[in-house]
């Protein structure tokens, strides 16, 4: 039954995404004008990409703490991430942020094509220059008070567990001043595994946003990137318990 699913979950997803990318251009076109940083658009992104959980009779979301999360003003948001489901459970918090993510990602037809419109910022790993690129295009969306979303360990985790994490966001935030929004995410892994496209059991996805963490409590970036490391880290163990 599961691998039926499987194969009809991956039909829809090839069959709606023309349809859901025509309507994100007619929303880009006609919010062009007005929505500096995209709003309408991403909140459009963001029913699409949960549309697909929905559609899944093997996934259950429930999110919380999204009311934390601001309308406008200068965020950073990090999430730890184990799966690719990781990316369409976190847009359930249907809040306006800008995703980080790697540059490949941007050529994939329709999806990656909608993370341009969309003005999400893409990033090469490795490469010096297009770090400098992301933060310096970052820095700029923090001043108009456009969130920006991290997975600030890097890749998604080989074996669940929490890694750790690069400086990149943290450094923005003490750069800009702008709190940093923990957000823990359960059962994706569960949902679907790293390597694959088959679905492996029924996954009951849970997101949900922790308190703030604020540059001013925190003497440098490296501690605030270890205080939101402890956070999301307790999170996920009174998750397991």
């Amino acid at each position: 039954m599961i691998v039926a699913v499987s194969a009809l979950f991956w039909a829809i997803v090839v069959l709606t995404c023309p349809l859901f990318f025509l309507g994100a251009v007619v929303v880009w076109a006609l919010t062009l004008p007005f929505d500096r940083r995209r709003v309408l658009l991403h909140l459009y992104s963001s029913a699409w990409a949960v549309f697909y959980v929905h559609v899944n009779p093997l996934w259950r979301l429930r999110t919380s703490g999204r009311e934390l999360l601001p309308w406008h003003g200068g965020a950073v948001l990090v999430a730890n991430h184990t799966s690719l489901v990781d990316v369409l459970a976190l847009f359930s918090l249907f809040r306006p942020y800008k995703w980080v993510a790697k540059a490949s990602l941007f050529r994939v037809p329709l999806m990656g094509w909608n993370m341009r419109l969309n003005g999400y910022v893409p990033l090469v790993r490795g490469s010096g220059s297009s770090v400098r690129a992301m933060m310096d295009r970052c820095g700029r969306l923090l001043r108009i008070g456009a969130p920006v979303f991290f997975f600030p360990e890097g890749s998604r985790s080989a074996d669940g567990r929490l890694g750790e994490f690069k400086m990149g966001a943290f450094t923005l935030a003490v750069d800009h001043r702008v709190p940093v929004y923990p957000v823990a995410v359960w059962g994706t892994r569960d949902a679907l595994p790293k390597h694959g496209l088959t679905f492996r059991q029924r996954a009951d996805i849970r997101v949900q946003v922790l308190p703030p963490l604020l540059p001013a409590d925190h003497p440098t970036a490296e501690d605030l990137r270890d205080a939101t490391h402890r956070a999301l880290a307790e999170a996920l163990a009174g998750r397991r318990q």
